[in-house]
């Protein structure tokens, strides 16, 4: 049995070069894929790209930021065209306490819940329209992966945005699956919930995993791991779904997330 995407051409566009998008770059490309990636920045695409090409498929490396509408289009049409096709997009990059600081609903600004949602929902929105086209013309249907959060699932203490951004990702993956699954197009969310990335060790130090039963975060590998799943043909009847990784925290809550 060849490798499990053998064959595809996929596109990770949103922090593609580092943490979870890295480690779903070269996931992708161990299992067969021809990858892009996208990064705001370019030694860190490139270098995600390199890691890509010594599994032994092609990489190819964009610049682009995800807050800009225009640089979706593009680097949508540029993966396509550098691969020759594209069959799988999946969407990384979001983030809360990172970007923002936790603050009550009341005390949010409207600049702070306008970047939650252009990190977390408006451009994956953007990206899958694009997709949309492409797998249209190409008449072979696709496959999209959105990275999400259990915050869809059991609120957001103290970052209500970003809480009601991850729902709304939820949805459109439903709204997708609905619309499109009659053209061979599927569309599923990977809902993590604590990872073990620097970015999130970082914005959340004051957190024990104590409120996890498996007691740990999550590990990149492990959110590529279910990544590439939902993208390959193993998960064909898998549509419009939200795979919780969150090593049982949702199955015993409440918990916080901070």
């Amino acid at each position: 049995m060849g490798p499990v995407l053998g064959g595809r051409r996929a596109l990770v566009v949103g922090g593609g070069g580092g943490g979870i998008g890295r480690a779903i770059t070269r996931a992708l490309a161990e299992a067969g894929c021809a990858v892009a990636v996208v990064d705001i920045d370019q030694q860190r695409a490139d270098e995600a790209a390199a890691e890509a090409a010594a599994a032994g498929n092609e990489a190819v490396a964009l610049v682009g930021d995800v807050r800009s509408g225009a640089d979706i289009d593009r680097v949508v049409r540029d993966a396509a065209r550098e691969l020759g096709a594209l069959d799988v997009l999946v969407t990384v990059v979001g983030g809360r306490l990172a970007f923002v600081p936790a603050a009550r609903l009341h005390e949010i600004t409207d600049d702070d819940w306008d970047l939650m949602f252009d990190l977390n929902l408006r451009y994956v929105a953007r990206a899958a329209r694009a997709a949309l086209r492409i797998f249209l013309e190409q008449g072979m249907g696709g496959t999209i992966v959105s990275i999400g959060s259990i915050t869809a699932i059991a609120g957001s203490p103290m970052q209500a945005a970003y809480g009601a951004a991850k729902a709304g990702l939820a949805s459109l993956a439903r709204s997708v699956a609905a619309e499109y699954s009659q053209d061979g197009i599927r569309m599923n969310v990977v809902s993590c919930g604590l990872v073990a990335t620097p970015v999130a060790q970082a914005a959340q130090a004051h957190m024990a995993p104590d409120w996890i039963p498996m007691g740990r975060a999550a590990s990149s590998q492990e959110i590529a791991d279910a990544t590439v799943f939902l993208a390959s043909p193993r998960s064909s009847y898998i549509n419009g779904q939200s795979l919780v990784v969150d090593g049982g925290a949702t199955a015993v809550g409440p918990f916080s997330t901070g």
